[in-house]
């Protein structure tokens, strides 16, 4: 069996070799904390983002749907918080002036930092002489900002700042007011919300699960104060529920209750749902309890009220918030890493995603069983054409033989490749064959 590292090795090969995945701006030398999704995993992501947003929006009767600007006004930031604690420790290499995220170097050296402050990290890396990765000495811990600043209009100054949103979350709460108006929704409601997020991290890695600019998913649910337990239950159960909506074993995933000192500066309570990644267990997605930070913090800094009125009531309040906050890059790569599997078939190692069928970017793959003979061809096209109007995502494959045809299929997750040979001209049956199985069976073709 791989080991873990050899694992997450074989994931990045195939993610590149088939299509899933590439390096940004590879062609010019890359960017670091860059990555650019081929055609397979333009289609993986979709199909998550789009189940999360069935599950989670359209099929509910409590969710609205936004997707508010990237750029907000410096007040959006300046309000949240995220101006002057959106930051991470970092040191410098003192020769190369490479620069490191502290509880990055520290955890890869073996200490546990979590709940550290700024200047107990600084005394760790003092105290046990720390060394950069590159052997050298390190600088002293400096807070680094981790938005990206840009100016908005064509004059640079104080008063033209924007930042790229390091959450898709603000651009929720700015549209309370607004939702809340055109719908009078019933208390509790959530707004959801998918989109482009972006971080200057200081030292990107781990494939996708740390990059700086990513796509999240994440719910704003607004309750009655005194009623936000039964809804963080509800949503902790949901999280459950999408987890095995994607394909990821129970045994794999853990929730971690994060203690005071841990927590976001806006939350009251967190949990935080790990996985276990090839490259050991790691955040895949959190849940917090955000009291009435963002709407109280809106009110102060906009002056304008943020109270939801009950219904037949004359009771007022500003609601509280429970979030669920999804990364989809995370998740791809949880859902990646549960499908990859290594088995033998007729005595050669086999390589196969065992994606769920609903997410696999393939459904099916059409196959003349020779691409010399126009009969075969002209009916396998006439396959091809049906299963295409009816499923979308189906892919021809005329390419060398027919057991590399299926080791490619297999691949790329396809479930199901169909072949069409001389039995099929009499009779209108063709072979399937299952990926997980490698069985074949022969079905007529008014039953695909």
């Amino acid at each position: 069996m791989a080991s873990k590292n050899e694992k997450m090795e074989a994931i990045v090969s195939l993610a590149k070799r088939r299509g899933f995945i590439y390096q940004g701006s590879e062609i010019y030398g890359g960017l670091s904390g860059t990555w650019d999704f081929g055609p397979l995993g333009t289609a993986l992501k979709r199909n998550i983002m789009d189940l999360w947003w069935k599950m989670f929006v359209e099929d509910r009767e409590d969710m609205y749907g936004v997707d508010a600007a990237i750029l907000m006004n410096q007040k959006v930031w300046q309000a949240s918080g995220h101006v002057d604690t959106f930051a991470d420790p970092l040191v410098e290499d003192l020769v190369t002036n490479q620069r490191y995220r502290v509880d990055h170097l520290l955890k890869d050296a073996g200490f546990k930092v979590d709940g550290l402050s700024f200047d107990d990290l600084n005394k760790m890396i003092i105290e046990n002489k720390v060394k950069s990765p590159n052997g050298n000495s390190l600088s002293e811990v400096r807070t680094f900002n981790m938005m990206f600043k840009t100016n908005v209009g064509p004059v640079s100054d104080e008063s033209s700042i924007s930042y790229l949103r390091p959450e898709t979350a603000q651009g929720i709460f700015t549209n309370f007011k607004n939702v809340v108006d055109c719908f009078y929704p019933d208390l509790p409601f959530g707004i959801g919300q998918q989109g482009k997020a972006f971080r200057n991290e200081i030292s990107p890695r781990d494939f996708i699960f740390r990059s700086r600019e990513f796509e999240q998913m994440e719910v704003e649910y607004f309750v009655h104060p005194e009623k936000w337990e039964e809804s963080f239950e509800m949503w902790r159960k949901l999280v459950w529920d999408w987890c095995e909506a994607i394909g990821l074993p129970k045994e794999s995933v853990h929730e971690l209750e994060v203690p005071a000192e841990d927590r976001a500066h806006y939350s009251k309570r967190t949990i935080d749902f790990e996985f276990d990644f090839p490259i050991g267990r790691e955040e895949l997605l959190g849940l917090a309890y955000r009291t009435d930070f963002d709407l109280g913090n809106i009110q102060r800094v906009a002056g304008k009220n943020m109270d939801y009125s009950v219904k037949g009531t004359n009771e007022k309040f500003i609601p509280h918030v429970i979030e669920p906050s999804f990364g989809v890059e995370r998740a791809l790569m949880a859902v990646m890493s549960s499908a990859y599997r290594e088995d033998e078939v007729n005595g050669e190692k086999r390589i196969y995603l065992k994606f769920p069928e609903h997410l696999a970017p393939i459904k099916f793959a059409v196959s003349p069983l020779l691409k010399n003979k126009p009969e075969l061809v002209a009916k396998a096209r006439e396959v091809f054409t049906i299963l295409k109007k009816k499923h979308g995502a189906v892919m021809w494959d005329d390419n060398g033989n027919i057991g590399k045809r299926y080791r490619r299929q297999d691949e790329i997750g396809t479930p199901y490749c169909v072949v069409i040979d001389f039995d099929t001209l009499e009779d209108n049956t063709v072979t399937i064959r299952d990926r997980d199985t490698t069985e074949q069976k022969r079905v007529p073709i008014a039953e695909l």
